[in-house]
């Protein structure tokens, strides 16, 4: 940078000596015989004779040519010294202001590069003094943004490697009891012994695919299959599907749908059906046993709504931001899986050009996750 500014120096002065070698002279020039024209036009100054000796007669002017030359040589002679002294002392000054001014933009540029490449080794923690220059200070802020994002999410994944490695090991376990105990005749085989570990088998399995599924939404890679789509039916089906949990938790699970009873969207039907569920799983799930889980279907401008509201345990205003993040669980003591199912439905409805957005009026007064598609 450096470089470029003293080359950008250079030019310029080179620039503004052959320009003023090239026009001085000639305006200095005719200036002198402009003022030797109008010396000869005023008769106050052609009164005295002394002077016109002095100068010398010439019937071109009032002052001769030796004396036009003498003060031209003179004139370019004390020019150019003034010129170099005054481009000299500029060049200085110039390069001392141009290398201040890249030591204050390389300075942080450089405190940037060590903490992208901080970063880069996996050292979320590093963050960066904002400089005084609010274009760098900005870039600074992108970059500890992005580093306690890193961060957040390194957090997450070692959280997730250990939930995932508890949920694997504890059917893990009991499938490896029950093998044992068949082994050494502790049981005796039964239905009762395949049944429970068919269960933890299923479990297992359920995991892998959550995980898997996880990863296919998360980079766009689930081949959709559109279709003509009436939501109203879907929610039906979905809320079927789930009554079982429902009653379980007695828990009141409705849906309530627009007066024309069908609105029609073109989307993937086993993908929205997956989103759908999942949405509504999570509300039955942090819904208190007795309380109510209601699904509401309508249009909204060139939009299709579905609205899950719950009288479940309700997000913090923390809460809210992050809680379609993947990994992200609000109560990781509580009921619930991984942290993906809702990670899951927001990517698919996001692939469908729609989105998911939740609201809640706090701890304890229940959450509404709003699900909107666009309509055909």
């Amino acid at each position: 940078m450096l470089t470029a500014q003293l080359l950008v120096i250079g030019l310029g002065a080179v620039t503004l000596l052959l320009l003023v070698e090239l026009l001085a002279p000639s305006f200095f020039s005719n200036d002198v015989h402009r003022m030797n024209d109008m010396m000869m036009m005023d008769p106050d100054m052609m009164g005295d004779m002394m002077i016109g000796n002095m100068m010398g007669s010439s019937p071109s002017g009032f002052l001769t040519p030796g004396v036009e030359a003498g003060l031209q040589d003179a004139f370019d002679s004390a020019f150019r010294r003034a010129l170099a002294i005054s481009l000299a002392v500029a060049g200085v000054g110039a390069m001392a202001v141009s290398g201040f001014a890249t030591w204050r933009i390389l300075s942080p540029l450089q405190a940037v590069s060590r903490s992208t490449r901080q970063l880069a080794q996996g050292a979320y923690y590093q963050r960066i003094d904002p400089p005084a220059e609010p274009e760098l200070a900005a870039l600074a802020d992108d970059v500890n943004a992005l580093a306690a994002t890193l961060q957040t999410t390194e957090q997450r994944r070692v959280r997730l490697i250990s939930e995932v490695a508890h949920e694997l090991r504890t059917p893990l376990s009991t499938i490896e009891g029950y093998l044992e105990g068949l082994l050494d005749g502790v049981f005796q085989p039964s239905e009762e012994i395949y049944a429970a570990s068919g269960r933890e088998v299923r479990r297992l399995k359920r995991l892998a695919d959550d995980l898997s599924e996880l990863s296919r939404a998360e980079e766009g890679t689930q081949p959709l299959t559109l279709e003509s789509l009436d939501l109203v039916s879907l929610a039906n089906e979905v809320s079927n599907n789930l009554e079982t949990q429902a009653r379980a938790k007695d828990i009141d699970l409705t849906v309530v749908a627009a007066a024309s009873q069908s609105i029609t969207v073109y989307a993937d039907r086993d993908r929205m059906t997956q989103a759908l569920t999942n949405i509504v799983g999570n509300a039955l799930t942090y819904t208190d046993p007795g309380g109510r889980v209601s699904v509401t279907i309508r249009t909204e401008g060139r939009s299709a709504v579905v609205e899950v509201a719950d009288t479940g345990r309700g997000l913090t205003p923390d809460q809210l931001p992050v809680v379609f993040e993947r990994f992200y669980r609000a109560d990781h003591n509580g009921p619930g899986g991984s942290g993906i199912g809702l990670t899951i439905a927001q990517a698919i409805t996001r692939r469908h050009g729609g989105d998911i957005t939740a609201a809640s009026p706090g701890p304890g007064k229940g959450s509404t996750f709003t699900l909107t598609l666009p309509l055909p």
